[in-house]
């Protein structure tokens, strides 16, 4: 018979009223045409892979190439 290992109590931390109010402050909330926050940049650097045929997007390899 198996044996496993016995669940421990893991403490959670508090969550304070400032922690959830910076949070909602800075989620990038979008409504018609406007929006809250100036989004993160589109990301240019990678390397440019073969084989994509006539594809339009996903050109670029990026990450540890080993």
């Amino acid at each position: 018979m198996a044996t496993y290992k016995q669940p421990a109590k893991v403490s959670s931390p508090k969550v304070g009223q400032d922690e959830i109010k910076k949070t909602m402050k800075d989620a990038n909330v979008s409504v018609a045409n406007t929006h809250s926050n100036v989004y993160k940049g589109t990301k240019t650097s990678g390397i440019k892979i073969r084989g994509t045929g006539a594809a339009t997007k996903g050109l670029l390899a990026r990450g540890p190439m080993a």
